[in-house]
């Protein structure tokens, strides 16, 4: 086959990474890709956020599978555009990705469906939120009701950071995104992420992790969109997952197919855990990122199988074959993200670490000339290491990230201490 996948972070390095060692993949193209991607597969020019770019390509091409990594083309319609032109697709239309898109929508399913979720109030104007704010009190959560890159939540510890991330959201802070809000109350108790195939009537659960969002050890600092991660997710038990799955998940999808925009590609659920039940704190209509990197790198090959059964409408009789071992990733990002930081600086020491089926390090935001790697974003590297246990996992990461000579990055030291 010859497959395209679209993005340039880390989350789409793994996802190539994963479907290259499937004997089905016999070309791999990414769109645009990075420095580490153009060492396992094609890279190429192109607008992935145009459906009719990305459909001629394809034909020019002769692509026969595409999988669609990032939120904006899913937003932007590229998976409608494939599939009118009959190219087989991995991800959801437009109308289905608003699961992301609009937290009010979100909302309005959970509400028709029953999932559990925290209590909210959707708003157009600052006046009435704020009046909403002091009177519900804090700590309350404000949201940007569209996609804002992960960034778009503010938890509000007093009512004064409410009324100043409302102003903000209103005044422009998160663009578009912010032209609406949700306000909801605050849930307590324990985050984690399960991720779930949906081909618009049929679900399959394919893996739990638990990010770690905050920018400093301890959970301190600004939000971010992820400084690291690891799978399984302890919290999430068997007994949390079939409840989730019963309550929250086929109720959506269940939901989604009422309404005639049934949902078709990864579904992750960020669940808030306390007490043994679940309730949903968001979806998001693609691959979490960096908890994409530990679920492909504890999946390996299989996972090209599954993104087809889900595109092909197979998933009812699709299994996975799980190994009974842990995976940790550590985001290596530029100082200063989340906010300003210095590009084009060079990474060295990256060819003198060994990689294999237990060790990668995944590219988020890089590209090479001059025969150097060189940092383009916020965050710019995912050390991912399996290892029988979370702790050996751990360990391994953590002995790669100091063979990396970068003065000008920066990591979380504990990222899997919940669960250590």
């Amino acid at each position: 086959m010859n497959i395209l996948i679209l993005g340039s972070g880390g989350r789409e390095h793994s996802l190539a990474w994963a479907v290259k060692q499937n004997p089905k993949c016999d070309n791999l193209i990414c769109a645009p890709g990075n420095a580490g991607i153009a060492k396992i597969a094609d890279c190429a020019e192109l607008n992935i956020n145009s459906g009719r770019d990305v459909v001629a390509f394809c034909d020019k091409n002769s692509i026969d599978f595409c999988i669609i990594g990032p939120e904006a083309p899913l937003a932007a319609g590229v998976a409608d555009d494939l599939r009118t032109a009959g190219i087989l697709t991995f991800g959801p239309t437009a109308k289905a990705a608003r699961l992301e898109a609009s937290k009010a929508f979100t909302k309005e399913i959970c509400d028709a469906s029953g999932a559990p979720t925290a209590v909210y109030a959707h708003f157009t104007n600052a006046i009435a939120a704020k009046a909403y704010a002091r009177d519900k009190g804090a700590p309350i959560v404000i949201k940007a009701d569209g996609l804002a890159a992960g960034k778009g939540v503010i938890v509000a510890i007093t009512v004064d950071e409410a009324l100043t991330a409302i102003d903000n959201m209103f005044g422009g802070s998160f663009g578009d995104a912010g032209v609406e809000i949700i306000i909801e109350e605050f849930m307590d108790g324990e985050e984690a992420s399960f991720f779930i195939l949906s081909d618009g009537t049929s679900v399959l659960p394919i893996g739990t992790a638990q990010d770690h969002k905050r920018a400093y050890d301890g959970d301190e600092g600004p939000n971010t969109g992820g400084m690291g991660a690891y799978s399984p997710a302890c919290v999430l038990t068997p007994e949390i997952q079939k409840i989730a799955l019963e309550q929250i998940v086929q109720p959506t999808i269940d939901e989604m197919a009422k309404r005639g925009i049934p949902y078709e590609g990864i579904l992750y659920a960020g669940l808030m855990i306390k007490d043994g039940l679940p309730r949903l704190v968001e979806y998001n209509a693609r691959f979490g990122d960096p908890e994409c990197q530990v679920l492909m790198l504890r999946l390996g090959a299989q996972v090209l199988d599954m993104l087809l059964a889900c595109a092909e409408h197979r998933l009812k009789k699709a299994k996975i074959n799980w190994a009974d071992d842990h995976a940790l990733t550590v985001v290596l990002a530029a100082k200063g993200y989340p906010g300003s930081y210095e590009n084009n600086t060079e990474i060295k020491g990256l060819d003198d670490i060994t990689e294999n089926s237990k060790a990668q390090i995944f590219h988020a935001g890089t590209t090479s000339g001059d025969d150097k790697i060189l940092a383009t974003g916020g965050r710019v590297l995912n050390v991912t290491t399996r290892g029988d246990t979370l702790l050996e996992a751990r360990d391994a990461a953590y002995a790669i990230l100091n063979q990396i000579d970068w003065p000008e990055g920066f990591h979380r030291t504990d990222i899997g201490w919940r669960a250590l």
